[in-house]
């Protein structure tokens, strides 16, 4: 079997990164950290570095080489590290032309890839490398836009976990919690029925669950997920208070904001408190974008996919005006599982690929 001739290096980046704890939670990253140290180091003196800490481990790391017109963004934040795994997490393992370790494929391995371009290559490259995107909150991007760091790129390549296809439609993602009051009392009192928090919030979400299947009865695919629950004190005590954590993931062309309208008018909707820790829109946020990415995608010679079904920070790039794709290797089943793993063939196609946009030829 051919090898790439770049792979060592790749395999030898990849290994020094998995090493850094970058779990997420908890998050413990800051500017000082030694990633971003190797970073620099791995870079060498060619590229210059802008290092912006935003607090609580959200750090962006901005490269830039010459006058590169398309940006790479990478996130270096993984999932925490989950028991019953076969292979050490933080350490990287080759085993029958895999690699596993915590955030190989979601996506140390572009990353890796990055880096290997930047040292074997003098072509013009924008890198920005990011440690918050598994926290569901997109600060370090946002960021990033609100002071004008789009303004020099007319690209920009979102590496996630894309089976090395260029995608360019997924879903957004909206995060919502609520707390339900409740009255509370002697559990023999009738009035448990209808004051009590919990069973407020079961008719709620019935009502979620059901407005949820009569959408997937219509072929929308809700995406729609009640991810945890708690309340209560004991079973003879009326709860005053439940919470719960749900998501779901809309298609493009459907609203964040009249998705929430609707799920807040339902059943005892009315007795929470409702917060939004964070929406994020569907890719494409514009017709025209979508017309330039997929053009764009196909004069360099890439594989259009079929649409992602999780949601990337491209949308926040494409919903300020600069189009941008999804790329990277692997597959996101392989992602945030005990022991992830993404191929030597993936990593070896998405290291040419990436190579072929940064010298930006087709």
């Amino acid at each position: 079997m051919n090898t790439h001739p770049d792979r060592n290096i790749l395999l030898r980046h990849l290994k020094a990164l998995i090493a850094f704890d970058t779990q997420n939670p908890p998050r413990n990253i800051t500017a000082e950290s030694q990633l971003f140290e190797y970073l620099r180091t791995a870079l060498g003196p060619g590229f210059d570095v802008q290092l912006q800490d935003h607090g609580k481990g959200r750090v962006s790391f901005l490269a830039v080489r010459g006058q590169a017109d398309r940006l790479f963004n990478v996130h270096l934040d993984t999932v925490p590290v989950l028991d019953g795994a076969q292979f050490p997490a933080l350490k990287m393992t080759l085993h029958q032309d895999r690699v596993y370790g915590r955030g190989v494929c979601d996506i140390k391995g572009g990353a890796a890839c990055l880096l290997t371009i930047a040292q074997t290559s003098d072509h013009p490259l924008a890198l920005l490398f990011t440690s918050d995107e598994e926290g569901g909150e997109g600060c370090c991007v946002a960021r990033f836009i609100e002071q004008g760091g789009c303004e020099p790129f007319k690209q920009v390549i979102v590496s996630e976990p894309t089976g090395c296809k260029a995608e360019t439609v997924h879903r957004g993602y909206l995060s919502v919690k609520g707390s339900f009051r409740g009255e509370s009392g002697h559990s023999s009192e009738r009035r448990s029925l209808e004051e009590n928090a919990i069973h407020r919030l079961s008719r709620w979400s019935a009502a979620a669950i059901a407005q949820a299947r009569e959408a997937d009865e219509q072929g929308l695919r809700s995406c729609f997920n009640i991810g945890t629950v708690s309340g209560g004190v004991k079973s003879n005590v009326i709860a005053d208070r439940a919470d719960i954590h749900w998501s779901a993931r809309l298609l493009p062309g459907q609203s964040n904001d009249e998705f929430l309208d609707r799920m807040l008018a339902l059943d005892a909707a009315e007795f929470a408190e409702w917060e939004v820790p964070f929406a994020g829109p569907p890719l494409p946020t514009d017709d025209n974008q979508a017309q330039s990415t997929d053009s764009f995608a196909r004069i360099h010679g890439l594989e259009v996919g079929s649409g992602l079904d999780f949601w990337t920070e491209a949308s926040l790039f494409s919903a300020a005006g600069v189009p941008a794709l999804v790329l990277g290797p692997g597959d996101i089943a392989q992602a945030h599982t005990v022991d992830e793993w993404v191929s030597l063939a993936q990593l070896d196609k998405a290291l040419d690929l990436y190579r072929n946009l940064a010298s930006g030829t087709p």
